[in-house]
């Protein structure tokens, strides 16, 4: 079910403007497929995933790039095995390029591989700016995370915020993909009133199928409840349907008070859907039918 109300100016004008992407390393030829869609300078992001390696997340960066966009790759803290795997791989974004903007993350193994236990660690390396980053992109979590306690998780946030400010790196916080707007919209303002004031990315879901949605929302501990559901505009007893973020993004655009939530712009998870997701942000934005 996809709502077709147009789409109020707000959410073109301001948090639509400068929107992200996120993509794996596996997802270059859809990029290559999709990027004739998507605005030029748009930054993507490219997943560190454990079924990926070295020469394919540089291969990924590479081609974002190359077709005009800004990458993002990310470092999954949990995932490297020693200093020599970060190095390696910071060196070879600077070789390329494309080591300017960094998404640092803790990453989902329950013990970690190397000597970095969470995102924090790397980022106090002071590696990454030797190498030549200058954004760094955290985590952040309005519904909370499935295996790390709340007061960890405005603990991490409040440290790497100050770490990033104390380095004089510039950063965001992109935050996992929900289905609630109004308490993703709660979130931000809590980081504002604990001093973060940091730009904010609101993690979306691209337009997918439904059972593909639950899959992720799932494995990332995002509520799905049935009246959550009926809020996004979707089903849960409809799993073969379809939805896009068309309701999420207007009752955000409700919602939002820059002076309360400071900077915020839109990340979407494309679930692969590079093409589909650049194409119904076109539609959204132009007020039309989004399919």
């Amino acid at each position: 079910m996809n709502p077709t109300a147009t789409a109020p100016p707000a959410v073109g004008t301001s948090l639509l403007d400068g929107f992200s992407l996120e993509m794996t390393g596996k997802d270059v030829p859809k990029l290559e497929e999709a990027h004739a869609t998507i605005p030029r300078g748009t930054r993507i992001n490219v997943t560190f995933l454990g079924n990926e390696d070295l020469g394919m997340r540089l291969a990924a960066a590479r081609a974002v790039k190359r077709l005009g966009f800004v990458p993002v790759p990310h470092i999954s803290a949990r995932r490297l095995p020693s200093q020599r795997h970060l190095e390696e791989f910071l060196t070879g974004l600077a070789a390329d390029g494309t080591a300017e903007n960094v998404f640092v993350v803790g990453g989902d193994p329950a013990r970690p591989e190397g000597p970095y236990e969470d995102a924090l660690a790397v980022i106090r390396t002071g590696l990454l700016q030797r190498h030549g980053v200058r954004h760094v992109g955290i985590s952040g979590y309005p519904e909370g995370h499935p295996a790390i306690a709340e007061p960890s998780l405005w603990s991490a946030l409040g440290d790497k915020s100050e770490v990033l400010g104390a380095q004089r790196i510039a950063g965001d916080v992109i935050t996992q993909f929900g289905f609630d707007a109004d308490a993703v919209l709660g979130w931000v303002a809590d980081v504002r009133a604990r001093g973060v004031g940091l730009p904010v990315r609101i993690g979306v879901p691209g337009p997918a199928g439904v059972r593909r949605l639950m899959t992720y929302a799932t494995r990332f501990g995002v509520g799905t409840s049935a009246s959550i559901a009926r809020k996004y505009g979707f089903s849960l007893t409809n799993l073969m349907g379809t939805a896009g973020p068309d309701r999420f993004l207007h009752t955000l655009a409700r919602g939002y008070d820059p002076a309360r939530h400071g900077a915020v712009k839109v990340h979407f998870y494309t679930f692969g859907g590079l093409r589909a997701t650049s194409e119904w942000v076109a539609r959204f934005r132009h007020g039309d039918r989004a399919h």
